[in-house]
């Protein structure tokens, strides 16, 4: 389960100086990331230049990043992202629009929560790669395939975001719109939903991530005309096969880092007040 991220605090809260100074935190960060990421690409160079592994088995680090480098200006690899990348948007749509309103159902009734939480308690732990070969038989498009496997893992992190969420948000706030004579419908639009939004994006942050991961493994299970894990197949039979695969798996993780990157700068400019109340931590 993904961590949540901490309470609602309205923006007058926090003096707006906090965001750049958390920024000025991350810093360090960014940069002891990127010196870890050249030491293990020179480690790995090192170790096949030494003949440790056979670079047969395992190429040379610098040979990987050429050919990933390549694949960028292949028309052919950029049309197995695309396919890729279509699925993973859809995928984390129809994840965000089924796990959103159930999340604030389950959440705000406590009586469907009580009926609820067995079947999800029971679903959550089921590894949602096991689901593929179902899926498969249910349903024979792979565009929708992917669609199914992808809602069914990544729903999980925004769903239990978005309860968690709604815990969380001040009852002194929702009881005075009660006494204003405000309804339930008005108390979760006006408090609630805004005061949840941040354990929401977390959510979503997260299955993204997931949303990529499973895209690419109904490709690589179920096979079909493109995608990521598609490339990959074709790549095992060729004779540089290893290389290409590693290549390829190199853009799957720029892919997921560049996700995760876009979606934290968007939690940070849209929720300047809790990046504000949690210094600066994504």
């Amino acid at each position: 389960m993904s961590p949540v991220s901490s309470p609602a605090l309205p923006a007058a809260a926090r003096p707006a100086r906090a965001v750049p100074g958390g920024r000025r935190r991350r810093d360090p960060d960014l940069r002891r990331g990127v010196l870890g990421v050249l030491v293990f690409l020179g480690g790995a160079e090192l170790v096949g230049r030494a003949e440790v592994i056979d670079p047969k088995v395992l190429p040379l680090a610098s040979a990987v990043l050429a050919r990933a480098a390549g694949l960028a200006a292949d028309g052919a690899f950029l049309a197995h992202v695309g396919a890729t990348l279509l699925a993973w948007a859809a995928g984390l749509a129809l994840t965000v629009a089924v796990a959103v309103p159930l999340g604030l159902l389950i959440g705000s009734v406590p009586p469907v929560e009580t009926a609820v939480r067995p079947f999800v308690e029971f679903l959550r732990p089921i590894p949602s790669v096991a689901v593929i070969p179902l899926a498969m038989v249910l349903f024979p498009g792979k565009l929708e395939l992917k669609l199914v496997v992808i809602a069914f893992g990544a729903v999980w992190p925004v769903l239990i975001n978005t309860v968690y969420g709604l815990r969380e948000v001040d009852p002194v706030a929702k009881q005075t719109l009660r006494a204003f004579g405000f309804g339930p419908l008005s108390v979760l639009g006006r408090v609630s939903l805004p005061s949840t939004a941040p354990f929401i994006a977390t959510g979503v942050r997260v299955a993204s991530g997931i949303a990529l991961i499973l895209a690419i493994s109904v490709e690589l299970m179920a096979g079909g005309q493109s995608g990521i894990g598609v490339y990959v197949l074709e790549a095992g039979s060729s004779e540089d096969g290893i290389e290409m695969i590693i290549a390829a798996t190199v853009w799957a993780g720029l892919l997921g880092l560049a996700f995760d990157l876009l979606f934290t700068r968007a939690e940070r400019r849209l929720f300047r007040w809790n990046v504000g109340r949690t210094g600066g931590a994504a």
